[in-house]
C-alpha cells in the first residue's frame, strides 16, 4: 500500500473551471477574482477580501497595514512555516519569538507574548496550528491594552472557529494559503481578509503595484490609473481563482472527512505510551489541516526511514523558525518549541483517505514503534 502524506480534491469541476477562463480569454486578474473574493468573504462573514499570489503575499501586506517598518518588533510563533516570520524581516521589522502553550497546545502562548511586549513591538502573528485557533480573546485583549495589531496566520484554517468566530475574522487581519497542500488549493494562492474596507482597497492597489485601477477595470470604463504609493506584483490570475471557485463548494465536506479521520487516528493511537497526540481538548472546531503526533522516545529520522520504506509518507511541521541559519541573530530559548519540534511526526491525511489506509499506516507506526 502506497500512501501519500497529502492528495488533491480535484475533478471534472476544476477542469471546467479552468477551461471556461481559458476560453473567455480574460486570465490575468479579472471577474474570477472578483467573484472569489465576494464567496470567500461571505464564507467566513468578513467585510472584505483581497486574492493575492500566496499567503505569503497576504502576510507582508497585512504588515505593510500595520505600520511596521525598521525599528519596530512583531511577536510571532516560531513552531511555523518561515513565512509568518521572514515576512516581518520583508518590512523592515524585528521578529521577537514566543513559545507555545504547552505540549498538548501548539499555538502561541498569550503568556509569553505578554513577556515579551516592548514599545517597540507594533504587531501579534498568531498562527492557528493545525486548524486549530489561538487563544483568540486573551490575545486581542493584550492587543487593546497596548495599541497592537493582531495578523492572524489562518494558512490552516479555512472554516475553523474559535469562540463561535471563524479563523482569519478575529484580528485585524487574517491571511490564507491556497498553496497545493492546504485543504483547499489552486496551487499558488492566497488572501488577505479584514473588516477594515478602507484598508483592504489599499491592499488591492499595493498588490498591483500601487495603480488605482487593474485591467480589468479599466477595461469596464475605469480611468487610466494613478500609482500613489509603491507596491508589489502580488496578484492572482483568474485562472487559479477559477479553481478556487471550485474548491469553495467542497470546503466544508473536505473538513468534515478531516474529522472523522483524526478521530479513527486518536482511537487507534491512544494507547500508546511512545508517543502522544496534542489538541486532546481544545476550544472551538479546528480545519484538521495535518494530523501531528509527538514521539516520546523513538528516534524520529529512523521511524520516517522505516515508514517510507513501507508506503507511507510522513512531514514535520516545523522545523522551529528561530533555529534556522538566517535567524541567527534573533536566537532565543523556546522550550516547548524546541520540545516539539525535535519529536513531531505529521502523518497522511487528505479527504480521499480511507479507513483501511488509517488502519495501515497505524500498524505500521505501531510495530515500528514497539521494535
Amino acid at each position: 500500500m502506497r500512501i501519500p502524506l497529502f492528495d488533491l480534491n480535484y475533478g471534472e469541476e476544476e477542469e471546467q473551471a479552468v477551461l471556461d477562463t481559458l476560453r473567455s480569454k480574460w486570465i490575468s486578474t479579472g471577474p474570477k477574482n472578483q467573484a472569489l473574493e465576494e464567496q470567500f468573504a461571505a464564507l467566513l462573514g468578513a467585510k472584505s477580501a483581497v486574492a493575492v499570489s500566496s499567503c505569503t503575499s497576504a502576510l507582508h501586506l497585512a504588515l505593510r497595514l500595520a505600520g511596521v517598518e525598521k525599528g519596530t518588533e512583531v511577536i510571532v510563533p516560531s513552531l511555523t512555516f518561515v513565512a509568518t516570520a521572514s515576512t516581518v524581516l520583508m518590512q523592515g521589522g524585528t521578529p521577537v519569538f514566543a513559545d507555545i502553550c504547552s505540549k498538548d497546545d501548539w499555538t502561541i502562548d498569550p503568556a509569553d507574548i505578554e513577556r515579551k511586549i516592548t514599545d517597540r513591538t507594533r504587531a501579534i502573528v498568531p498562527m492557528h496550528y493545525g486548524g486549530f485557533g489561538s487563544d483568540m480573546d486573551r490575545i486581542n485583549a493584550l492587543a487593546k491594552e497596548h495599541n497592537l495589531i493582531v495578523i492572524e496566520d489562518a494558512c490552516h484554517g479555512p472554516l475553523a472557529e474559535r469562540g463561535s468566530k471563524k479563523l482569519g475574522t478575529i484580528g485585524d487581519f487574517g491571511c490564507f494559503s491556497f498553496y497545493s497542500n492546504k485543504n483547499i488549493t489552486c496551487g499558488e494562492g492566497g488572501m488577505l481578509v479584514t473588516d477594515d474596507v478602507e484598508l483592504a482597497q489599499r491592499a488591492k492597489h499595493l498588490r498591483s503595484h500601487g495603480m488605482t485601477s487593474s485591467a480589468f477595470e479599466r477595461e469596464r470604463g475605469k480611468e487610466f490609473y494613478d500609482v500613489v504609493e509603491f507596491g508589489y506584483n502580488y496578484r492572482m490570475d483568474d485562472i487559479r481563482a477559477s479553481l478556487m471557485l471550485a474548491q469553495l463548494p467542497k470546503l466544508r465536506g473536505d473538513i468534515s472527512r478531516r474529522k472523522e479521520l483524526v478521530a479513527m487516528y486518536r482511537s487507534r493511537l491512544k494507547n500508546t505510551s511512545t508517543l502522544s497526540i496534542p489538541f486532546q481538548n481544545h476550544e472551538g472546531d479546528s480545519a484538521h489541516y495535518v494530523f501531528g503526533v509527538l514521539l516520546e522516545s523513538a528516534d524520529r529520522k529512523v521511524v520516517m526511514k522505516e515508514l517510507k520504506e513501507r508506503g507511507v509518507s510522513t512531514s514535520m511541521h516545523y522545523p522551529p523558525v528561530h533555529q534556522f541559519g538566517c535567524f541567527n541573530e534573533y536566537s532565543c530559548e523556546l522550550p516547548l518549541t524546541e520540545y516539539v519540534g525535535e519529536r513531531e511526526i505529521s502523518l497522511p491525511l487528505y479527504p480521499a483517505m480511507s479507513e483501511e489506509q488509517v488502519d495501515y499506516v497505524c500498524e505500521q507506526l505501531l510495530e515500528i514503534l514497539s521494535a
